[in-house]
């Protein structure tokens, strides 16, 4: 097991990777916890599970809303939790981001911490304390920024995951090596068929390397005021085709990198080699590199973007595999640019 340390100015957070769910109960008093899951993950894993209060959520994104929430405070409210209370969240993304987000804002806000059961939760939604639902079709709209006392990560249970939600992990993490480093890159390039099979050592390790990036990202600008906008590399565009196409996740976020790849070209940043190298390992661990969109749909919810900033909106590059930039891009250049890329129809 390894451990990385996140300190915060929202509280300290402690990730321990490599770790067991059946260990849980050495980090916790369980007579005063409330473990929050979803229905698929209970019925995986609640056998592990310590003797407590257990609430069950809906799965999908459809669930993570201000009514989920509200339906966890009323189940708080007749445990008659009290401010002694520590909120669990055992489950992927969806269940780590509502079970902060209610623990930080449930009579002021309670101490909580995950076991992420994805591999996309395990090296990015479970760390680096932002926690949130979507409203009204809009992704993480509503939340705060709050460190977990914890993260489990165990990559055993990664066993039980689909092909689909196993690949989405490996979005981040390519993402993160493509912002952040260039060994960790080729490092990828040569286990993506480890990592692939779920090699317990090469994946173990490359969930180790993917959380210190962004947990020393998140030490560094904890409340994405700048560096950390870097995490969001392939996000912005992805995030527009995710809401208007309604594919999963990674393979939104990889579609975004391409995109984002080809627009640091267009800017000179990148070289055509580094953007076949991005292309091919992105496509080596089985994601998209391209969709049929709905150029207007897409193009709108970019405008909406909450990272929109006047009448620009604040961009992830890269100049060169490994080093990411961040710059402003208006909407008329953003269509532009747009306008000329390869996949996007009229």
């Amino acid at each position: 097991m390894k451990t990385i340390e996140i300190a915060g100015h929202t509280g300290h957070s402690q990730i321990l990777v490599g770790e067991r769910l059946k260990n849980l109960k050495a980090y916790l008093d369980w007579k005063r916890t409330v473990i929050i899951t979803d229905d698929n993950v209970a019925g995986f894993y609640q056998k592990d599970f310590p003797i407590a209060d257990v609430i069950c959520v809906g799965t999908g994104e459809k669930a993570k809303t201000l009514k989920t929430v509200e339906k966890i405070y009323h189940r708080l409210i007749e445990m008659e939790a009290d401010r002694s209370v520590f909120l669990l969240g055992i489950g992927g993304g969806i269940v780590c981001d509502m079970t902060g987000f209610a623990a930080s804002t449930y009579l002021r806000g309670v101490e909580f911490g995950y076991v992420p059961t994805t591999l996309l939760a395990q090296v990015d939604a479970s760390v680096g304390g932002k926690t949130g639902v979507n409203f009204k079709g809009y992704k993480n709209m509503v939340g705060v920024f709050s460190q977990p006392a914890f993260v489990v990560c165990d990559p055993g249970v990664l066993k039980t995951l689909p092909a689909q939600e196993l690949v989405s992990g490996f979005a981040e993490i390519v993402k993160h090596a493509a912002i952040a480093d260039a060994s960790y890159f080729a490092c990828l390039e040569e286990n993506a068929v480890s990592a692939l099979s779920l090699d317990a050592a090469v994946l173990q390790q490359i969930i180790y390397d993917s959380v210190k990036i962004k947990a020393a990202i998140v030490n560094r600008d904890e409340t994405e005021k700048g560096e950390r906008r870097k995490l969001n590399f392939g996000h912005t565009f992805g995030h527009a085709v995710e809401k208007t196409h309604g594919i999963a996740h990674g393979a939104a976020v990889s579609i975004g990198m391409v995109a984002a790849s080809l627009l640091s070209l267009n800017r000179g940043l990148l070289t055509e080699n580094e953007v076949d190298r991005l292309r091919r390992l992105l496509a080596r661990f089985k994601l998209p590199l391209r969709i049929d969109m709905d150029k207007e749909k897409v193009l709108d919810a970019l405008v909406r973007d909450k990272k929109r900033e006047g009448d620009g909106i604040h961009f992830v590059l890269l100049a060169g595999i490994g080093q990411a930039v961040v710059e402003k891009i208006s909407i008329d250049e953003l269509k532009t640019v747009l306008k000329n890329l390869a996949f996007t129809r009229s």
